[in-house]
């Protein structure tokens, strides 16, 4: 059973990055009617002849306890989601080079005013969400090139997050 923790700017920092207001770079801006967060990820998407795309994912709930059935990399650019409403959902990325070592797994819960940057190449799984559905803003890269990897876990052993 894979236990969630708590995420933070340090412990996601070996995966890409955490995107939120609390401690970002910040200033006035519109007459100062508007506050600016800066800089709260590095979009990597130009391999390749690659382009950023923005797109909104919605997302619905998996049967509990939920169940892990792939994991995925986009080798060609980083990936980010910010969630668009404060709902928390959970963030499962690989700590090693096998994406299926179950030692090698790691889980967030993120806020609703918490979104991630993977890297480019980073396993990770696909969006969890925990309420029935959610929304989120997608950055990542379009263009040529394959730019997803999929590896499956077994069927006969599944992987379970316990929430």
């Amino acid at each position: 059973m894979l236990d969630p923790r708590p995420l933070t700017r340090e412990a996601f920092a070996p995966f890409g990055e955490v995107i939120e207001t609390e401690g970002a770079h910040s200033y006035p801006i519109n007459e100062g009617t508007t506050t600016r967060f800066h800089d709260l990820a590095e979009v990597d998407v130009a391999t390749e002849g690659g382009r950023p795309l923005l797109s909104i994912f919605r997302a619905t709930a998996r049967p509990r306890p939920i169940r892990l059935w792939l994991m995925e990399r986009h080798p060609l650019g980083s990936q980010a989601f910010y969630p668009l409403s404060d709902y928390d959902w959970l963030v499962v990325v690989v700590s090693g080079d096998d994406p299926l070592a179950r030692d090698n797994l790691v889980c967030f819960t993120a806020s609703g005013r918490q979104g991630v940057n993977y890297r480019r190449g980073v396993w990770h799984h696909p969006l969890l969400v925990l309420e029935p559905a959610q929304d989120f803003l997608i950055v990542d890269r379009g263009g040529p090139g394959e730019n997803i990897e999929e590896q499956r876990f077994s069927s006969d052993d599944p992987v379970l997050v316990s929430v």
